[in-house]
């Protein structure tokens, strides 16, 4: 079976990584380099449906300007004639947030690493004059070294000439500064500090911190960035990451993405379109996989916090698709299916909300196939609950290495 190859300039594109209400992300590699990225695709007709355009154009522009190691990089944007890619570094190590989850509060050591990077990293965007906004565990990635990226600058903010004061309420209510809640304006960099502080204490203690009665006792608790550096605590194995002297950052790809948004584009087409699942290659299933740790695709215990779970099948590719349609519709649940990739729409088990679940099949070896089930839409802890719930439904089509093959056999199966 010949893989499916989806090209976009210089990019080849592979699976879907992530998806969400406005966008969705796939795994890519440059032709030219060899290296791994992630582009995320972003209709226009969506971005011009909501009014986006300003948003969007501002999060990838800032994304440009604040260039650290500690922050996830941006390389180029591109435009079709009916959709923009957002070119950015690719990130292996997941969400700081899933750390948390799976192991509770983080020792003294680790803890004091990711806040000297998340500080160095606010540190740099404030010298830029970029507010973040939205800083939490969510919105930090670790890399394949365990080194913390922040990501998601979508709430940002930039000065305005004359305005010392930010007004636009936003954020996520547990990590936001009570003056932003206020309507009186606030200190952007004041505002991300108080983030980073409840960030810290989620990572000390492994829950969210406040239970003050009043508003008042909140907002003395205030600290800046250089009384954080000069802490005892923090300077403990201190060495600052620091940014190279400043690059000449050219904005001309995001103006011409944005300023025509109708006619600068891309060529996007697609290579060898024969019908079957995409192939996933033994270098793919490591990367996806962090590293060479492939116990999560045997062990569906091993992955039960993440947004994505993964689990293999000897079945034919036809008959799992069939077999995941008939268990979905029979929890009454929405099914859409094209190319071997279905969504799974529904209600939470609360009544509280929508979500939605993707699962796509992929073939790793001949008469072998992994199936990767990732949250679309909706909180994480009701996914893990309805995916529970799936998987006894689906059993029989369920990958156990004590069927027959062991875990080295198909491992040695998948890499040849």
């Amino acid at each position: 079976m010949k893989k499916v190859k989806r090209k976009l300039g210089k990019y080849e594109l592979g699976r879907t990584i992530g998806e969400g209400t406005f966008a969705k992300v796939k795994f890519a590699q440059n032709t030219e380099t060899g290296e791994n990225v992630a582009v995320k695709i972003l209709a226009k007709s969506t971005i011009l449906k909501h009014r986006m355009v300003e948003q969007i154009k501002r999060e990838i522009s800032i994304m440009k300007i604040v260039r650290h190691p500690c922050i996830v990089r941006l390389h180029e944007v591109l435009a079709s004639q009916t959709k923009i890619y957002i070119i950015q570094e690719f990130v292996t190590g997941g969400e700081l947030f899933d750390k948390i989850v799976l192991q509770g509060r983080i020792s003294d050591d680790e803890a004091r690493r990711y806040f000297q990077q998340l500080i160095d990293a606010v540190a740099h965007c404030h010298s830029k004059g970029v507010y973040h906004r939205d800083l939490k565990p969510e919105n930090l990635l670790l890399d394949c070294q365990g080194n913390l990226k922040v990501s998601d600058f979508g709430l940002s903010a930039l000065p305005q000439q004359g305005v010392e004061l930010l007004h636009t309420t936003c954020g996520t209510p547990n990590y936001v500064a009570p003056e932003v809640l206020s309507n009186r304006g606030y200190d952007g960099a004041a505002a991300d500090v108080w983030s980073c502080g409840v960030v810290l204490y989620v990572l000390m203690a492994g829950y969210l911190p406040f239970d003050e009665a009043d508003l008042h006792t909140l907002y003395t608790k205030r600290i800046k960035i250089e009384g954080i550096r000069r802490d005892p605590w923090f300077r403990k194995n201190y060495v600052p990451v620091r940014a190279k002297a400043d690059e000449v950052v050219n904005l001309d790809d995001v103006r011409a993405v944005f300023d025509d948004i109708e006619d600068a584009f891309v060529s996007e087409k697609s290579e060898n379109s024969d019908s079957g699942p995409l192939v996933m290659n033994a270098f793919e299933m490591i990367t996806l996989s962090q590293g060479l740790n492939l116990s999560a695709l045997f062990d569906r215990r091993q992955d039960y916090v993440k947004r994505q779970t993964r689990f293999v099948s000897r079945q034919p590719a036809k008959v799992i698709i069939t077999t995941i349609e008939a268990a979905a519709e029979s929890l009454g649940l929405k099914v859409h299916t094209r190319n071997y990739k279905t969504r799974i729409e529904g209600v939470t088990a609360n009544k509280a909300g929508q979500f939605a679940v993707v699962m796509e099949v992929f073939q790793v070896a001949p008469s072998l196939f992994m199936v990767d089930a990732r949250k679309a839409a909706g909180d994480t802890l009701e996914y893990h609950k309805f995916y529970k719930t799936f998987c006894t439904k689906i059993d029989d089509i369920i990958w156990k290495p004590k069927d027959g093959m062991s875990k080295a056999a198909l491992l040695r199966t998948m890499t040849r």
